[in-house]
Formats: structure tokens, C-alpha cells, sequence
């Protein structure tokens, strides 16, 4: 047990000085989409982006409002649920706005919530004083809280993640200057050294130097697992279950365009959506496929983008984890093992298999691979702190030399896992 912290809620005063009606129509609004996120069947993301689509008339303002309390109720919403009670959406809403005069809002006028019910009005004046379990506190379901049981961790991924860049045509100090001269504020990442960081988000499509391809979005993270596959020209390499491309739009800035790079998925909407990335960064050295030929072996390098629960990126989805079950983890660490099999069969004696997920669970990690290198005896792990030293001038930010892990506890980055393995 973690001593209780009372949770405490914040609402910007300013969203209060337009009209009642309105301020009642904006908390329906709330009371409908964490009703459709709470289902835990699509992610928040793109619920909330139907949502306002399909609701032109909403102005900026509300927009925002709205947009900005759900992902305060979705990162909350264990501490919400255990103060509530319950599990309902309802309850959930009005246990966040118990210190704001919920009857004010829940009138059951035109466009407003239904109005409370006396049992609701009696409800609100009790309130839960029982200390949070550790799960609980750490916003993490009681079942994933069990594998990785580490409270500050689980805390600094339920924080929202700043906002992070890798530079591409240009040199950092450059485009930090041309990003200033756009009014926007970033600074150099401390591991990669490739990467800018801006603690507010902007807005992409109205920045100049983000079109002009001097800069591309990639956490800090994804950044150093790509500098890790120490890639070369003369390399047959590829980036396989590439997904959106980011570690293979990197290695090919690390390449300065030369060589090939075999880009692998097999959703062909993901590589279409690479394409554009492609263009905008003047990338001419990626090959994109959803088939691999039979011929398509004896890689030098052969990274896996492992497809993972993704835990390591619960800053940017908090709503992910409520999604993720036993059974789909358990389908996901038979792939990644099958994959990594793949890439055995595929890799030339001598040659690199680097195996990344953005994972910080142990069995899509360590565990995966240390089963691997227990069933080839022709593979061995090469140590993370030497080739980070050789590779990079920043200190080396891990804590166990044979893999390296990276967290938003300890380094500030998404949560990530790289082992780099040589087959002999």
C-alpha cells in the first residue's frame, strides 16, 4: 500500500465564463466519450477525433476543453473508478467534478446531462477514504501491475510525453535556429544526438522547417535503437514489421542516403503511409515491401521492429493499457519468438540481429531472448555499453551492460529495449 494522496481536480476557470447551457453541452460531450473510451475497444485517439469531426460546430475552444479533461480522466481513471465506487462512466464524471457543483451541470436540460438522481445527490456527499492499493496509485490494471510491479515507473509513463524530434537535412544548432525563428522553442535531446525535444506540442502543418524536411518527428528513444544497428552502406539491411518507418527513415539520415534498406511490413497501409514521410525528407534509399522473395536473406542487418504491447508508450496512449489483455500478449510474444526465428534463418553467418520493442515487460524482452540464444548456440549477445561507446559520445544510460533498456523514469524517453545479437 502507497499512503494515500488526496486526487485533487483542476479545471481552467476560464472554461466557466461562457454561458451554462454551453458549459452543460461540453461535460455531455465529456459523459459520451469516456463512455465510448472506457469500452476499451478503439483507441482514445481516434474516438475523440470521429467524435469532434463528426461535430463541425464545436468551436476551438471547446475542442480543446474537451479534448484536454478526457485525457485527464483517462489518466486518472483508476484513481477516479476507486474513488467512485464504480466503474461507470457517469460516476466516474461526477466523482471528477465533485468539488465543482455537479448539480449545476447535471440539470438534464437541453443539451446537459440527465439531472442527478436523489440517490446521486446523496451519493456526493460520502466520500471513499480508503488508501489506494499500489496498482491503483500507479494507474496500471491489477493484472499488468503484477508483471512489472513497479509503482514510479508506471507513474512517469501515465505523465504526458514532451515532444520529440529527430533532425534531418540540416544540423541541430541549424534547425533549432530556424525553429526559432518560427517562434518555437526546442533543445537537444542529452543521449541522441540527433534529436531536438520541445516541452509544448505545435502544430506541424503550420511549421516551415518541419515541411521543408529539416526535422521529423521520432521520440529520443527510437532514435538510439536505430543509431544501435550500427548500419553501413555497404550493409544488406532490413527493418523488418517496420511499421510507420521511423528507424528506417533514420537509418537511412545515418546513411546519408546511400546504401539500401529493405522497409517490411506486411500491413501494405503502413507502407503506403511511409511514402509521404519518403518524400518530405528526401529519402531515396528505402526500398518498401510486404513480401520478403526467398532470395531475401544473408543480411548483414537484420533489425526487428518487434511488433509489442506497445507499454512503453503508455505517456503518448494511456487508454492502450486498458486494452491490452492476457490473451493478446500471449498471441504477441509467439510472434516476436517467430519472428526472431525469421531473422535466424535470414541473417548471414557474421552478421547483426537487433531486436527492439518499445516494451518494459520482461517476457516480450529479455525473456524472448534469452530463449532464442538457448536454442542457437550460434548466437551471442553483444554487449549494449560497449557499441553505445562506440557508436555514441553521450554516457551510456543503461544499468545492465548485455541489454539496453531505456524508460521515461530513467531517462526521460519512451520505454524501450534493445539487444543487439551477432550470429557466428
Amino acid at each position: 500500500m502507497i499512503a494515500r494522496r488526496k486526487y485533487i481536480m483542476y479545471i481552467k476557470r476560464e472554461y466557466f465564463e461562457e454561458k451554462v447551457m454551453q458549459e452543460n453541452a461540453r461535460y455531455q460531450a465529456l459523459l459520451e466519450l469516456i463512455d465510448a473510451v472506457f469500452e476499451d475497444k478503439q483507441p482514445a485517439d481516434n474516438i475523440i477525433n470521429e467524435y469532434l469531426r463528426a461535430r463541425k460546430y464545436i468551436g476551438s475552444k471547446d475542442r480543446r476543453f474537451i479534448t484536454e479533461t478526457v485525457w485527464k480522466i483517462i489518466r486518472n481513471r483508476l484513481k477516479l473508478s476507486f474513488d467512485a465506487g464504480s466503474d461507470n462512466p457517469r460516476r466516474i464524471l461526477l466523482t471528477y467534478l465533485r468539488d465543482e457543483k455537479p448539480e449545476t451541470i447535471f440539470t438534464g436540460e437541453q443539451y446537459a446531462p440527465a439531472q442527478l438522481s436523489d440517490e446521486e445527490r446523496n451519493w456526493l456527499q460520502t466520500e471513499n477514504e480508503e488508501v489506494y492499493p499500489d496498482y491503483v496509485e500507479a494507474e496500471c490494471p491489477q493484472w499488468l501491475f503484477a508483471k512489472i510491479k513497479d509503482v514510479e515507473l508506471l507513474k512517469s509513463l501515465n505523465n504526458p510525453a514532451p515532444a520529440d524530434f529527430r533532425i534531418n537535412t540540416a544540423s541541430r544548432g541549424q534547425v533549432i535556429e530556424a525553429l526559432r525563428g518560427e517562434g518555437l522553442e526546442v533543445r537537444p535531446t542529452p543521449y541522441s544526438p540527433l534529436g531536438l525535444r520541445a516541452d509544448e506540442r505545435f502544430n506541424l502543418n503550420n511549421c516551415i522547417a518541419y515541411k521543408e524536411g529539416l526535422l521529423e518527428v521520432q521520440d529520443e528513444a527510437s532514435q538510439l535503437a536505430a543509431i544501435m544497428t550500427d548500419v553501413r552502406p555497404e550493409h544488406k539491411i532490413i527493418d523488418y514489421c517496420c511499421g510507420a518507418g521511423g528507424k528506417s527513415l533514420a537509418m537511412a539520415y545515418i546513411l546519408k542516403n546511400r546504401g539500401k534498406i529493405l522497409a517490411h511490413d506486411i500491413s501494405a497501409k503502413r507502407l503506403e503511409a511511409v511514402k509521404p514521410r519518403m518524400g518530405r525528407l528526401g529519402v531515396k534509399n528505402i526500398e518498401l515491401t510486404d513480401i520478403l522473395a526467398a532470395n531475401d536473406s544473408d543480411f548483414d542487418r537484420f533489425v526487428i521492429d518487434a511488433p509489442c504491447s506497445g507499454s512503453g508508450t503508455w505517456r503518448r496512449s494511456p487508454d492502450a493499457k486498458f486494452r491490452l489483455t492476457p490473451q493478446m500478449l500471449a498471441g504477441i510474444v509467439k510472434t516476436q519468438k517467430e519472428i526472431l526465428e525469421t531473422a535466424y534463418g535470414r541473417t548471414r553467418i557474421g552478421g547483426r540481429i537487433i531486436y527492439i520493442t518499445c516494451s518494459i515487460l520482461r517476457e516480450e524482452n529479455e525473456d524472448n531472448i534469452e530463449a532464442f540464444l538457448k536454442a542457437h548456440s550460434d548466437v551471442r549477445v553483444l554487449n549494449a555499453r560497449e557499441l553505445w561507446e562506440k557508436l555514441l559520445d553521450s554516457p551510456y544510460p543503461g544499468t545492465n551492460d548485455k541489454y539496453l533498456r531505456l524508460s521515461p523514469l530513467t531517462n526521460g524517453t519512451d520505454g524501450f529495449f534493445v539487444a543487439v545479437l551477432k550470429k557466428f
